[in-house]
């Protein structure tokens, strides 16, 4: 009995002292402990997720990824297999488990070792947010702790959904949803049972148990987890037989990328780190929404790409990129090869010219091919066979494919930008066996292809906001990051003229002013050289109606408009449109484009004509969200409108029909809020000009006249009316001096989009390419309309004008007809074609004209001036003017 009383005092005296010692550890811990009440309005660290218009990922940003979930969409079985698993008392305790402590200190007295840590969901999830992995007394005590007063402040359910998306689960995956996409590429409610408990057994060491890095180990792993659900009785034995069987399927996932445009996605990235900065925008969870919906933006990418392989395979092939085998001698190279051979010295080192093909096996080649630098379309492949005619060829994942002629035939040797070989007739001229080359598939069917030296961009907006409907900064991000859309500041060339027309017409010039287009010699007596602009080509019309002179892009004849309007109101006329005045030539070289601007400018230039004469400002972001969909900020563009009130008005009525439709208990979208009212842009210039000078440029994308009556002539974009089958679109080429730089400019009214292709290096000429047989046989017709069988000098229509044509092809399908509405003051009247003098016949001599009320001609032609272009054989030039 005294034994007992002894032994009732100790565990008193025990208790109290370890109820003073755990007290006197929590005031020295407690300085140290922090807040959980935070916890209550935890953010977690989530990547940024960059969205196109229509809700398609673009890209994501951030190095910890997380794909937050609530616990009401965490399938059943998950929760199972974590409580199963990490603690299976999770609702019963209070924060700390002691049954699991205890036997947690029975294994350290037995091995001496802290191999159990005891850890509760709570405890986890206390070291995930506030401390560390360090294995120390300290560290759990405050674990425990910290635990407790989780408990006391979040309910079981906010723990659980806390912990489920926090843990770390291995490959910078935090949290389940996100290990389930980079594990599996799938959401939570689409695992096996088998997927789930291989994420479950995560937890516990994530670095090493995850399947991709440890395979063996996560199968063990897995099937502990499988067994505590059983012994749980949390699954049947038939679903454990099931599940603890399957083999691994997990592989490393990037974020489900659905539309790939990284230069979209790069504006975005940079605006958003200097709005929020760098550490919060890419882990603050924002979903961030552009303005460009996918198609059209995958339309821009296609166009350019394609453009600039069509470019690419007129100018010649380059060679292959090596050889992995029958390297050729020196003196075996093509006799029209004049270039070097494209090498890339990341293959093999070797005496490639002695091995054959005995000496590689299929699974070298594949490792060789990986090495090989490549760009989304291009594939690196090598040549298995040569046929006649045809190619066989292995890819990097093994694959074999056959190229057919159609897809060789182009390939005749470069020999400079200017200069290609003879046509090829058999495969054997253009590759031979173990050649490393690029393949690329294109409308359905692969086909040799090349990495290309040129580059170009793309930006296409809405003229109306300004919001940007597509923009591309080159032929791959992945070779190149420079954003030429946004970056380049290019030489325009002609692509300026639509604004320099419209200065004119600001002082009293209109559609039919008749202006000499004739050669220009103007002395400069202080450098001692004359200065003598030339129309390209060099062909000269005498007098010309200004409609007819921008269509066919008159270099003289905008010089002589310069001269006309002024150097200095022409140069402030342009600022209207938004072009910077320093960056604007003061001379007259500036009417023939010397000025250097980015597309992004001259699209936002051009769309002041398209919305009818209204400044935007471009924007890349509609909206932006958090991470659980609450839109945090939405754009507020201006808009080409003047008042607005007819916009709201039209707001207005939709209230009053929502109003009404509540009343009927019909369901109705809810009414617009007060920003959603739409503000004016400024009106640079009057609706009138901007209709005048589109008139001008829908010229310029057609034919014009009649071929009989020899009234006959080509806009210089002529190839977009002729494809695209429209009449209400409008445009204009550009091309500077010795093609170092193309342009086409054009817009429908609803959509303006700007095309440039050029090289990166500014003294490096687009050329020129020769007639290709091969190519023009298949189309004999239409060979030099559009791809890489069009012939001559490289300008704006030929390098540039494709990429607008085959994107405005899928952005204005199915768009109805939409003619740019005439002004009020706008009068249309009957003219002679050549004079621009009223006349009173209607034959092939004349015709109807637009013009400014109050700017229409008053005179009428004589008969006897009437001259009919029929009867016409005269060939002779115009004289040129002197000006000294």
């Amino acid at each position: 009995m005294k034994y007992i009383k002894y032994l009732i005092l100790f565990i008193i005296v025990s208790t109290l002292i370890g109820s003073i010692a755990l007290v006197g550890i929590y005031f020295y811990i407690k300085p140290d402990l922090p807040s959980v009440t935070v916890l209550k309005d935890v953010r977690l660290q989530t990547p940024m997720r960059i969205y196109t218009q229509d809700g398609k990922l673009i890209s994501q940003y951030g190095v910890k990824r997380r794909i937050p979930v609530k616990l009401e969409d965490v399938p059943q079985e998950l929760i199972n297999a974590v409580i199963a698993t990490e603690d299976s008392r999770f609702y019963t305790h209070y924060g700390i488990d002691p049954i699991g402590i205890v036997r947690a200190a029975f294994n350290l007295a037995i091995t001496g070792e802290k191999q159990q840590g005891a850890s509760t969901l709570s405890m986890q999830l206390a070291r995930g947010f506030f401390l560390t992995r360090e294995k120390t007394y300290i560290r759990k005590i405050k674990e425990i702790f910290i635990a407790l007063h989780m408990e006391q402040e979040l309910s079981k359910q906010e723990i659980l959904e806390l912990y489920l998306n926090k843990v770390e689960l291995g490959h910078r995956a935090f949290g389940f949803g996100a290990a389930a996409q980079v594990y599996y590429g799938k959401t939570l409610s689409e695992l096996s049972l088998a997927q789930v408990a291989t994420l479950a057994g995560l937890p516990q060491a994530p670095s090493v148990l995850n399947p991709i890095s440890r395979p063996d180990r996560s199968i063990a792993r897995r099937r502990v987890v499988l067994l505590r659900m059983l012994d749980e009785n949390l699954i049947s034995k038939a679903q454990f037989d099931e599940a603890v069987s399957q083999p691994v399927t997990a592989r490393k996932h990037g974020a489900e990328i659905e539309v790939d445009a990284p230069y979209l996605a790069n504006l975005i990235y940079s605006e958003m780190i200097e709005i929020y900065g760098k550490e919060e925008a890419e882990t603050g969870g924002y979903q961030v929404y552009a303005t460009a919906p996918s198609d059209l933006q995958k339309a821009a990418q296609d166009a350019v790409v394609r453009n600039i392989h069509d470019y690419d395979e007129r100018h010649g092939y380059r060679g292959p990129t090596e050889y992995l085998w029958n390297e050729p001698l020196a003196e075996d190279a093509h006799p029209d090869d004049e270039s070097e051979t494209q090498t890339d010295e990341v293959l093999p080192q070797g005496d490639n010219k002695h091995r054959t093909r005995a000496d590689w096996d299929n699974e070298s080649i594949v490792s060789a091919l990986k090495q090989v630098k490549s760009f989304t379309p291009l594939v690196p492949a090598v040549v298995l066979e040569v046929e006649a005619q045809s190619i066989v060829v292995m890819d990097r994942t093994g694959t074999q494919r056959v190229i057919e002629w159609a897809g060789l035939d182009w390939a005749r040797a470069y020999i400079t930008d200017s200069r290609q070989g003879r046509e090829p007739e058999t495969a054997a001229d253009i590759v031979t066996e173990g050649a490393v080359i690029h393949i690329r598939e294109q409308d359905g069917k692969w086909r040799l292809s090349q990495i290309p030296d040129v580059s170009g961009a793309f930006v296409a907006i809405d003229p109306q906001n300004g919001a940007v409907q597509a923009i591309v900064g080159g032929y791959s991000f992945y070779q190149s990051q420079f954003n030429r859309a946004t970056q380049a500041k290019r030489q325009v060339g002609s692509n300026i003229k639509p604004f320099v027309y419209s200065a004119a017409l600001e002082q009293g010039y209109t559609l039919a002013s008749v202006i000499n287009d004739a050669p220009i010699n103007q002395w400069n007596a202080n450098t001692g050289v004359a200065w003598r602009p030339e129309n390209s080509p060099p062909e000269y019309d005498g007098p010309i109606r200004m409609r007819k002179a921008l269509g066919k892009s008159k270099n003289v004849v905008s010089v002589r408009l310069l001269r006309g309007v002024g150097l200095d109101p022409t140069i402030k006329h342009l600022t209207r449109f938004g072009f910077n005045e320093e960056e604007i030539p003061r001379d007259e070289t500036v009417s023939l484009g010397s000025g250097s601007h980015s597309p992004l400018e001259m699209v936002r230039a051009m769309s002041v004509i398209a919305n009818g004469g209204f400044l935007i400002q471009p924007h890349f972001i509609d909206n932006i969200q958090d991470e659980y969909g609450n839109v945090l900020w939405k754009a507020e563009p201006l808009w080409a409108c003047n008042p607005c009130e007819a916009a709201n008005d039209d707001l207005q009525e939709k209230d009053i029909e929502a109003l009404l439709a509540e009343q009927l208990n019909q369901e109705q979208a809810p009414m617009p809020e007060e920003s959603e009212r739409k503000q004016s842009a400024p009106q640079v210039i009057s609706a009138q000009n901007a209709f005048l000078v589109s008139e001008m440029m829908r010229t310029g994308v057609r034919a014009n006249g009649s071929w009989n009556n020899k009234t006959y002539w080509l806009g210089t974009g002529w190839r977009a009316r002729n494809i695209l089958q429209r009449d209400d679109i409008a445009g204009k080429t550009g091309t500077t001096n010795d093609s170092r730089d193309t342009w086409f400019s054009g817009f429908h009214p609803s959509l303006v989009a700007t095309a440039w292709v050029g090289f990166d290096d500014m003294n490096r000429k687009l050329g020129r390419a020769t007639r290709n047989q091969n190519l023009i046989n298949r189309n004999p017709d239409k060979f030099n309309w559009i791809g890489n069988a069009l012939i001559g000098s490289e300008d704006g229509a030929k390098a540039a004008g494709p990429a607008w044509i085959r994107f405005m092809q899928v952005a204005l399908n199915g768009v109805p007809y939409s003619p740019m509405p005439i002004p009020e003051d706008i009068v249309r009247v009957r003219i002679d074609r050549t004079t621009g003098k009223l006349t009173r016949r209607t034959d092939h001599t004349t015709l109807f004209e637009y013009f400014l009320q109050g700017t229409e001609p008053t005179s009428y032609i004589r008969e006897d001036e009437i001259i009919d272009p029929a009867e016409l054989n005269s060939t002779d030039e115009p004289e040129a003017e002197e000006v000294f």
